[in-house]
């Protein structure tokens, strides 16, 4: 099969011909169809995550179409379409796993990080992890709601029944979670680097009520607040800009380091947490809501051997929505 390989933290992926792999018991053969472009890639690319399997197949929004099981697999069939997302496999004994935590397990094992990923033809699951997928998405749109979709869904709970919420970074998670808040009847705030008029537009083409950069003050205080950019340095600001009680949750897997701020702009039983992982339950839960909330995902799609542009657009900023990489 060829694969867009990861060897070392600062090279670019390289296209390789590698054995097609064959599943152990529990886990199901995929061809791959499409698979996400994260900026959790960029962040194991860059070194910033630092335990990553070498040599490695990244990618962990993974759609494809079952094409062997190994012993024990029943849970799909041959054929059948399912979603990989990044949480590949825990241990499902510890307390976390037992208390409904199954995110915080310490011997989680991750796709595309601890386990090869879909930048593949082929790739291998456990079928525990995987979700069947709404049958009115396409391939393509169908591949950001798995992580995407999860971790952005998995924030918006965190924030509880915030009535306005403050969006920092309006990326594929963002252009996702904006459209399950507004079906919810929340208001929706976009901050985006400054001077990124598009990215503006298309947040207030998704309903935000108002739409500026990021070093920019809302016209009212939000009672929560989201980022998905990793900028330590916005964490200061979205306490500012939220009101007493309120919540600024960080959904990236990686932050630059939080500057010092005064005590005064998180006093007020204002909260700050961050989101790791998810659950089974959380995609089972979104993957529910997607469809009813009348989710579009906006993606712009390349070949396997693109990865390498797909993700530099990601890095710099130019993608509207999501990049996917299609592959079957």
């Amino acid at each position: 099969m060829k694969a867009m390989m990861f060897e070392a933290p600062g090279l670019p992926l390289r296209l390789a011909e590698l054995p097609r792999p064959k599943p152990a018991a529990g886990e199901i053969l995929l061809e791959v169809r499409a698979c996400g472009v994260c900026r959790t890639d960029l962040h194991v690319m860059d070194g910033d995550l630092r335990q990553p399997k070498l040599p490695l197949i990244l990618g962990h929004e993974i759609v494809g179409v079952v094409v062997d099981r190994g012993a024990n697999a029943q849970r799909f069939v041959p054929g059948e379409r399912v979603g990989v997302p990044w949480l590949g496999r825990t241990c499902g004994h510890c307390a976390y796993c037992v208390d409904g935590r199954e995110n915080l397990c310490d011997e989680a094992q991750f796709t595309g990080y601890t386990l090869d990923g879909g930048y593949a033809e082929f790739t291998l699951a456990d079928e525990r992890y995987c979700f069947s997928l709404p049958d009115n998405y396409a391939d393509a749109e169908a591949a950001p709601l798995l992580c995407a979709g999860l971790i952005g869904y998995r924030a918006l709970v965190a924030a509880g029944e915030a009535k306005r919420i403050g969006i920092y970074g309006f990326g594929a998670a963002a252009h996702i979670v904006a459209q399950v808040a507004r079906w919810q009847g929340r208001e929706i705030y976009a901050f985006t680097k400054p001077g990124d008029a598009d990215g503006q537009n298309f947040a207030r083409e998704l309903g935000a009520v108002w739409a500026g950069d990021s070093s920019a003050a809302p016209p009212q205080e939000l009672d929560a607040a989201i980022l998905f950019a990793p900028v330590g340095a916005l964490i200061p600001q979205a306490l500012r800009h939220s009101a007493r009680g309120g919540t600024v949750v960080c959904a990236g897997i990686h932050m630059s380091d939080v500057p010092q701020f005064p005590y005064s702009i998180l006093w007020g039983e204002r909260s700050l947490r961050s989101i790791a992982n998810l659950t089974r339950s959380d995609g089972e839960a979104f993957l529910d809501i997607a469809p009813k909330a009348g989710v579009k995902t906006e993606v712009e799609t390349f070949p396997l051997t693109s990865a390498n542009e797909a993700l530099e657009r990601l890095r710099a900023g130019t993608l509207r929505g999501a990049a996917v990489l299609m592959i079957g």
